[in-house]
């Protein structure tokens, strides 16, 4: 079983618009699909719920059965220009399950300038502290769900 899921994409925009996308709390929720109840603050925890992302219909058609389910996050790093971390529950979507005293995985966006434009690596790390019966289900859904959401944040740069 893999830990670590690692995306990696070149988005034609500037560095500031890239930053903006993925550490603006409604800048993100808006590609990402969430609506959050404050901005990201490093150490802060956050609370917002699920919504259909507005770039992309099919996703959002995807999204929409998860409408309204609580998401919840840990900002961790905050280094402009440079870094964005989280902490969350990797596949948080079972209504019926209690997922606060599970342990939480790590979501990194790293983004460094490139001639093409600017490179963002997306890195989950951390599943091999989830229980064993969700563990794999998890890996595989947010591996994909990782692949769809470098897609959503190439559309959104794009408008």
């Amino acid at each position: 079983m893999q830990n670590e899921i690692r995306k990696e994409i070149t988005l034609k925009a500037p560095l500031s618009k890239v930053w903006a996308a993925i550490s603006d709390a409604r800048e993100f929720g808006q590609w990402f699909g969430v609506r959050f109840d404050g901005p990201f603050k490093a150490g802060e925890k956050l609370k917002g719920v699920i919504v259909p992302t507005t770039v992309n219909d099919e996703i959002a058609a995807m999204q929409k059965p998860y409408e309204g389910t609580p998401f919840e996050i840990v900002v961790g790093e905050v280094t402009p220009q440079t870094r964005f971390s989280f902490y969350w529950h990797p596949y948080g979507v079972e209504k019926d399950y209690d997922y606060s005293q599970e342990p939480m995985t790590l979501c990194t966006f790293s983004l460094a300038e490139v001639p093409e434009g600017v490179r963002l690596v997306i890195t989950e790390t951390g599943f091999e502290n989830i229980p064993l019966e969700r563990r794999a289900k998890a890996f595989t859904a947010n591996d994909g769900g990782w692949s769809a959401q470098a897609g959503l944040i190439e559309a959104y740069l794009a408008l």
